[in-house]
């Protein structure tokens, strides 16, 4: 299945969702077709575009994702660059900061990517302990929609106008 970029009434992206909840929502009028990138679906008495871009009629409101803490996303923060040695490498690994044992949190600011040589050289030391800089304090990644649905970018290129900005 195919992905789809809901847009709020004021075109913010708040959503992605698969097309056939995407043509359900076209097909009850809650929604409007923006882009229509990938052909149409027929039935035995009508056609339906199949969207790319979706835009609610009425405006629904939310507060703005926060992004889960995972493996994933840390990696992608980073830029998967090992945050000590500045290497990038295929086997990355997840360091805390402040190990868990000392007291450390698994939270967005104590989490980093790391080589697994520099996550071996530090081990469950502390970053002074270890002789270990980072290159960049840690934050939580941003909560722009840019950031949130842009890794699919590469996928969907008709997305970019939408994402930009917001």
């Amino acid at each position: 299945m195919q992905s789809v970029l809901v847009l709020n009434a004021n075109y913010e992206p708040i959503h992605i969702c698969e097309m056939r909840r995407a043509l359900g929502l076209l097909i009850t009028e809650k929604a409007t077709l923006v882009v229509n990138g990938r052909g149409e679906v027929h039935t035995v008495d009508r056609t339906f575009p199949l969207p790319s871009v979706i835009r609610l009629q009425y405006m629904v409101h939310r507060p703005r994702p926060h992004v889960k803490l995972t493996r994933r996303e840390v990696f992608r923060r980073d830029n998967y660059t090992c945050q000590y040695c500045g290497k990038r490498s295929g086997h990355m690994t997840i360091d805390h900061v402040i190990p868990r044992h000392m007291g450390g949190k698994h939270t967005w600011d104590n989490v980093v990517t790391a080589c697994s040589a520099c996550n071996h050289r530090k081990g469950g030391r502390s970053l002074q302990e270890a002789g270990l800089r980072l290159s960049r304090p840690p934050a939580e990644p941003p909560r722009s929609a840019e950031y949130v649905f842009g890794h699919r970018i590469r996928e969907y290129a008709e997305w970019e106008p939408f994402l930009i900005g917001w």
